[in-house]
C-alpha cells in the first residue's frame, strides 16, 4: 500500500478533479462577503455562535448548512426554499462557464494555505483514493444526507490533504501563477484570516490540473461525516450522475503544512470532583493552579511521556497521567498497531469514558467535541461538567495509520485553517 497522501504512481485510479459552475454570493446583494461566511457546520456548536452568525446578515450561509426548525423535515424543507429564494432573488448566481477555483488562506501570523477546490469522484476506500483517518456517526452522516438531498446541493467543501514532493510541480506552479493576478473575491473574516478565490477556466490549465492529481491519493483532513454521506448519496442515484462527484478543497501540504490541533470533550452531568474521586490509584492526578495557557504547556510536556489530560471545570486545571498499565491492559484492544493503542484518544475512549466513567460516547446529551480551548473550559464550568482537553496527535501518526487503514477514534484531531463555508457552492443541478 502506498504511503497515505504521497505521489508515488500506481496503477490504480487516482484523485479526479472535475470543474463545476460554482454559485457564489452577489456582493452586491449582501453586506459583506466576510458577514456571509461561517466556519464548517460542525464547529458552529455554540448556540450563542449560530445567533452570531444569522445577525451578522440575513443571508449568511449559516441558514442553509444549519437550518433551525423544530423538525429535522422542517429544517431540510427550509434550507432548501432558502436556496431556491436565494438563487431567484440573484443572492447567490452561478459562474457563467465551469471551472476549478484556487483558494487562499492567511493569517497575521504567516500563515499561508492555498489548494484548489472542485468536484472530486466519490471513491470507495478499497479503491484507496480518499484514506479516512476517523470513524464517524451514523446519526449524523444520516442528517447531513438529507439536507444535501433536499437542497441538491454540496454547501461546504471538505478539507483533503495530498503529499506533493515538496519542490515544484505542474499543479503548485498554476496556484502561484493564479495567485498574482487579480481575484474573484477577497475578504477578511473575523478570525483576521483573509481570504482570496480565483477560478481556474483555461482547458490547458485544466487538464493540467486533472492530470497531476491523478497520481496522488488523499487524506481526510476535515469532513469524514460529509464524505460518508458523499458516498452514500452516491450509492443512491445510477451512476453516472452528479452525485459520483462531491465539493472538496485539496491542499499539498509538502507545500503548504496544515495545523493540527485537538478536540476537546465535555462531558455533561459529570462534576470535576467525581471524575477526579474515579481516577484514584488509576491515574496520578496533580492540581495545577495556574492559567490555561500555562496548564497547556504542562500537559504538552506530559504527553511527552506517554498519555495525558487535563480536566477542568471546578476552577483549577487538572493533570492526568501515567495510567496503571494493568488498566490499560484490560480496556484498550490488542488488535490494533501500537500507535492507535498509545494514542490519548483511544485512551480517552476506551478507558477513561467506556470504563472508568461509563459516558456514553455516542449520545449528545453526555457528551459534546468542542474545537476552541477556552469555550470547553468556559462551558464546563458554566454548567457544572467536566472538560477533557487534549494535546494534539502528529500529522504523521494521522498519515501512518490511515494508510494502515486504520482509523482513529472519532474527533481526535482538528486540521486547519478550514475552509470558510459561503465562499463557493455546487448545486447539483447545473
Amino acid at each position: 500500500m502506498n504511503t497515505a497522501g504521497h505521489s508515488e504512481a500506481t496503477t490504480r485510479r487516482g484523485l479526479e478533479l472535475t470543474p463545476f459552475r460554482g454559485l457564489r454570493y452577489d456582493p452586491d446583494r449582501v453586506g459583506s462577503l466576510a458577514a456571509v461566511t461561517s466556519p464548517p457546520y460542525d464547529v458552529v456548536v455554540r448556540p450563542d455562535g449560530l445567533h452570531h452568525l444569522q445577525s451578522a446578515d440575513p443571508h449568511n450561509i449559516v441558514r442553509l448548512i444549519l437550518p433551525q426548525a423544530a423538525t429535522p423535515s422542517a429544517r431540510n424543507g427550509q434550507a432548501a426554499d432558502t436556496l431556491r429564494r436565494w438563487l431567484s432573488e440573484g443572492v447567490l448566481t452561478a459562474d457563467p462557464e465551469p471551472g476549478l477555483y484556487v483558494y487562499e488562506q492567511r493569517d497575521g501570523d504567516g500563515l499561508l494555505q492555498r489548494g484548489v477546490i472542485g468536484a472530486l469522484r466519490v471513491s470507495d476506500p478499497a479503491e484507496e483514493v480518499v484514506l479516512p483517518h476517523e470513524d464517524v456517526m451514523p446519526h449524523v452522516v444520516a442528517d447531513r444526507a438529507n439536507l444535501m438531498r433536499a437542497t441538491s446541493a454540496n454547501l461546504e467543501p471538505l478539507l483533503l490533504t495530498y503529499r506533493g514532493d515538496g519542490s515544484a510541480t505542474a499543479t503548485a506552479d498554476l496556484i502561484e501563477r493564479t495567485a498574482a493576478t487579480p481575484p474573484l473575491l477577497s475578504t477578511t473574516t473575523e478570525d483576521g484570516f483573509s481570504h482570496r478565490l480565483w477560478s481556474v477556466t483555461d482547458p490547458a490549465d485544466l487538464a493540467t490540473i486533472r492530470t497531476d492529481l491523478s497520481r496522488h491519493q488523499a487524506l481526510i483532513a476535515d469532513g469524514h461525516h460529509r464524505w460518508a454521506t458523499y458516498r452514500r448519496l452516491r450509492a443512491e442515484h445510477p451512476s453516472p450522475s452528479p452525485w459520483d462527484y462531491g465539493l472538496v478543497l485539496l491542499v499539498d501540504t509538502a507545500r503548504y503544512p496544515l495545523r493540527v490541533r485537538a478536540i476537546h470533550r465535555l462531558l455533561h452531568g459529570l462534576p470535576v470532583a467525581d471524575a477526579l474521586s474515579a481516577l484514584d490509584g488509576l491515574f496520578r492526578v496533580r492540581r495545577l493552579d495556574v492559567p490555561l495557557t500555562e496548564a497547556l504547556e504542562a500537559l504538552a510536556d506530559a504527553a511527552c511521556a506517554g498519555n495525558a489530560f487535563l480536566l477542568a471545570g471546578d476552577g483549577a486545571f487538572h493533570l492526568v497521567d501515567r495510567p496503571d498499565p494493568e488498566l490499560l491492559a484490560g480496556t484498550v484492544p490488542v488488535d490494533r498497531p501500537v500507535a492507535w493503542r498509545t494514542l490519548d484518544a483511544t485512551v480517552l475512549h476506551a478507558t477513561l469514558l467506556g470504563h472508568v466513567w461509563r459516558v456514553p460516547e455516542d449520545d449528545p446529551g453526555y457528551i459534546a467535541y468542542i474545537h476552541d480551548t477556552a469555550a470547553t473550559v468556559a462551558k464546563a464550568e458554566r454548567d457544572g461538567g467536566t472538560a477533557v482537553l487534549l494535546h494534539p496527535v502528529r500529522e504523521e501518526v494521522v498519515r501512518d495509520l490511515a494508510r494502515q487503514g486504520v482509523t482513529m477514534p472519532r474527533k481526535s484531531t482538528s486540521f486547519g485553517p478550514k475552509p470558510a463555508s459561503g465562499l463557493v457552492l455546487r448545486a447539483l443541478d447545473l
